[in-house]
């Protein structure tokens, strides 16, 4: 056999040691991270539950993985645009997100409705479950119903009423389980889109839209002072802050009944190590008893489930929704 030549040898040698050395890139580059920043994206402007746990999981991760965890808010199209943004970002742990239970409402919309600009089953890695914080339906003070179904006794009886409810956008959570609660109830409510929780409520506050929601950490204040009035929770049970609010299923909705969440999301594709450091420091984050004390101030309760954890919650409530919002044909 004619032996190979010292160039083509060498050839050989360094074309497989380029391929070894880009195998081993990944880890080598898990192994230093994180060696710069981390931007947390939180797809809805400041104010809202979401960007109050971001806030306080960002800070703690950042005493804990030595470089600093920035939150960015990125409102717009029901947590779409900041979504988008992660989904094509590099897949490398210094791009995040914190979403909530509206990711698998609206991106089944989005997606239904032919303008989703990314896949949610496939574009992202789920990190971690961080808190479970219920939804509560919420009402202006002046609105005579106590809770959803005298609420809906209210719009069926008075049909000169012309009800708005507000949402942080379409497909959003509220978005959805308006349109439910409307065809379930027989009732007619107007939908007003807004780009967050936060300016959602301070237009709920004002009277200028008389029903909305969002989890419970943004409004737990105005509802304790009187402000808002809690008509009912999403949850499976009641909440222990606020014993005297049903459930929807006691009222006679169980289709509206939704677990809330918040959770973190990096693009797909992210280094399985990445992955691994991050849930390892978002436990760490809401399992530490400064901020425990922190969440549970705002009715929140920590979690920091496994990457597969939160894979599966986002697409149970997709499935889960998926029928409800064909059927609704949302915008």
């Amino acid at each position: 056999m004619t032996k190979l030549r010292t160039p083509r040898r060498q050839w050989l040698a360094a074309l497989l040691g380029g391929i070894f050395a880009l195998a081993a890139l990944p880890h080598a580059l898990a192994q230093n991270y994180p060696s710069k920043p981390i931007k947390m994206i939180v797809p809805f402007p400041a104010g809202g539950t979401t960007d109050i746990v971001a806030r306080i999981v960002a800070q703690r991760m950042t005493e804990s993985m030595g470089q600093p965890v920035v939150v960015d808010n990125r409102g717009g199209a029901g947590g779409a645009i900041g979504a988008d943004l992660v989904a094509k970002a590099a897949p490398d742990g210094y791009t995040i997100m914190m979403h909530n239970i509206s990711f698998p409402l609206s991106s089944v919309a989005q997606t239904l409705a032919n303008r989703s600009p990314f896949n949610a089953e496939t574009d992202f890695a789920g990190v971690s479950i961080a808190v479970y914080v219920p939804f509560m339906l919420t009402a202006n003070p002046s609105v005579p119903a106590k809770d959803l179904r005298e609420l809906a006794n209210l719009l069926r009886t008075n049909k000169s009423l012309q009800y708005n409810y507000g949402s942080t956008g379409p497909g959003s959570a509220v978005h959805v389980l308006g349109e439910a609660f409307k065809k379930d109830a027989k009732v007619e409510m107007e939908h007003v889109p807004f780009k967050g929780a936060a300016p959602l409520k301070q237009e709920l506050l004002s009277g200028r839209i008389q029903v909305g929601g969002d989890q419970l950490s943004s409004s737990l204040a105005e509802i304790k002072s009187g402000t808002l009035r809690a008509i009912a929770t999403t949850a499976s049970k009641r909440v222990a802050g606020l014993p005297d609010v049903p459930t929807v299923r006691e009222l006679g909705f169980p289709g509206l009944e939704l677990e809330g969440w918040n959770g973190v999301f990096a693009p797909a594709k992210t280094p399985k190590d990445v992955i691994e450091r991050l849930n390892k420091e978002i436990a760490a984050a809401v399992r530490h008893p400064d901020v425990v004390k922190r969440l549970a101030d705002l009715a929140a309760e920590p979690v920091g489930s496994s990457p597969a954890e939160q894979d599966a919650m986002l697409r149970r409530q997709m499935d889960q929704f998926r029928a409800v919002i064909r059927d609704m044909k949302l915008d």
